[in-house]
C-alpha cells in the first residue's frame, strides 16, 4: 500500500511546493524518491503525527483530518501571514 500527498493549495509563496505536486510514502514510511516531488521538512512534520494512523487503517474522520473518509488534509507549519512564506495544504490518500 502507499499513500500518496498531494498540494492541494499553497496560500503566500512556498519555494518548494506547486499546487498539484506530489510525493509518494510507500509501505508506510518508505519516501519514494522516482516518484515524488522535491520535499520540504515543514510539511513533513505535519504528516508525521497521523500517516502510521492512516495506514493501520485509523479513518481521517477520526482523526479530525477531513469531513468524509478516504482523504485527510493537513497544513505546513509555515504561517504565511506573518513570516512571507507559504502555507502549503497537503491532501493524503491510500492506494493500492
Amino acid at each position: 500500500m502507499k499513500m500518496v500527498i498531494r498540494v492541494k493549495e499553497v496560500k503566500g509563496h512556498c519555494p518548494v511546493y506547486d499546487v498539484g505536486d506530489v510525493f509518494v510514502l510507500d509501505q508506510g514510511y518508505i519516501i519514494d524518491p522516482a516518484q515524488s516531488c522535491r520535499i520540504c521538512l515543514h510539511s513533513l512534520a505535519s504528516l508525521m503525527p497521523y500517516y502510521t494512523a492512516l495506514f493501520h487503517g485509523v479513518k481521517s474522520t477520526e482523526l479530525g483530518l477531513s469531513r468524509r473518509d478516504g482523504r485527510a488534509y493537513v497544513q505546513c507549519l509555515d504561517p504565511c501571514e506573518h513570516t512571507g512564506g507559504g502555507t502549503v495544504v497537503l491532501e493524503m490518500r491510500l492506494v493500492e
